[in-house]
């Protein structure tokens, strides 16, 4: 087993690599399972925002900028890779579970599925409810992947993380990130949570090389109350997608965007996903933002 809780519980006490802080418990990956060279996104938001909509359209994007693209869904539904391959996969954990949890006895096949083009597909799935880590789920797929070379073909990584949860177990994907984008709609629900993984992803970056790299709006006709909030505390949008029922539609007919008829408004919101790849792919200063108090962000926000 890869990964273990490390809790800090000593007042004044030092933090030492891997640790997250005095008070922390927080999932410590193996320091020797490292991704290696590609270019990692982690894309973090409320739940229901829209996350694997936005990270099966990132990949796609990359895909079509010509780079090996590698997506990771890191959501016990196991749907974040849905639009690209057509069909719901098997999760590393139920695999792993087939083989009495001998990883050496895996093939690539039974885990990694190529969809639209060309996009590599894994669901790391999660622990039945109420055991396990989803620390140790991340952590045993990077090590499969790492064993069986898939990492070293690969030019971007995007882990796609359950909804707005940031306990020890799905802040892992931060460990390995370069770069957290944050999926918001233009709402206070939306923006109060992406408060909340602000503040997870400036623990992580204490002792990890992830930074924010921005906000992506989605669903959203505008971004006035994302703008104030991001105003407020050093953020800034990286992208901007509208609530277009087209877009909606592509879940139920299992398509990418980009595999869709829609006319002009829907050829508008792919070039914004072409223009996000290439902004990440060029590289993104990194922003620190100082997360507000829960108080503050209802005097922002809440009594307009």
């Amino acid at each position: 087993m890869n990964t273990v809780a490390v809790p800090v519980t000593s007042i004044g006490r030092g933090t030492r690599p891997g640790e997250d802080g005095e008070g922390s418990v927080q999932v410590s990956l193996d320091p020797s399972v490292k991704i290696g060279n590609a270019k990692v996104f982690a894309i973090y938001g409320k739940g229901g925002i829209g996350k694997s909509t936005t990270s099966s359209n990132l990949s796609a994007a990359f895909s079509h900028m010509g780079k090996r693209v590698l997506q990771i869904g890191c959501d016990p539904k196991h749907d974040s890779t849905f639009t690209l391959t057509k069909r719901m996969l098997p999760t590393v954990i139920d695999v792993l579970e087939t083989v009495d949890f001998h990883p050496e006895e895996l093939r690539v096949e039974d885990f990694v599925f190529e969809g639209y083009n060309g996009v590599m597909c894994v669901e790391a799935g999660g622990p039945p409810a109420g055991t396990g880590c989803g620390g140790y789920v991340v952590g045993q797929t990077v090590k499969l992947l790492k064993e069986h070379h898939l990492l070293e073909d690969t030019d971007v990584v995007i882990f796609d993380v359950l909804g707005d949860v940031v306990c020890g177990g799905f802040a892992a994907p931060l460990q390995h990130a370069d770069r957290a984008l944050i999926v918001t709609a233009n709402d206070f629900d939306s923006i109060f949570a992406m408060n909340r993984i602000v503040q997870a992803i400036g623990a992580k970056a204490r002792n990890y090389n992830v930074r924010l790299g921005g906000v992506i709006a989605n669903r959203s006709a505008g971004t006035d109350q994302i703008d104030k909030y991001n105003q407020q505390i050093g953020l800034q949008l990286a992208a901007h997608f509208p609530d277009l029922d087209a877009i909606r539609r592509s879940r139920l007919k299992k398509s990418t965007l980009f595999e869709m008829d829609e006319g002009p408004e829907l050829e508008a919101v792919r070039q914004e996903y072409m223009r996000l790849a290439a902004a990440l792919w060029a590289g993104t200063d990194p922003m620190s933002a100082v997360p507000m108090k829960d108080r503050d962000i209802f005097d922002l926000l809440g009594f307009d």
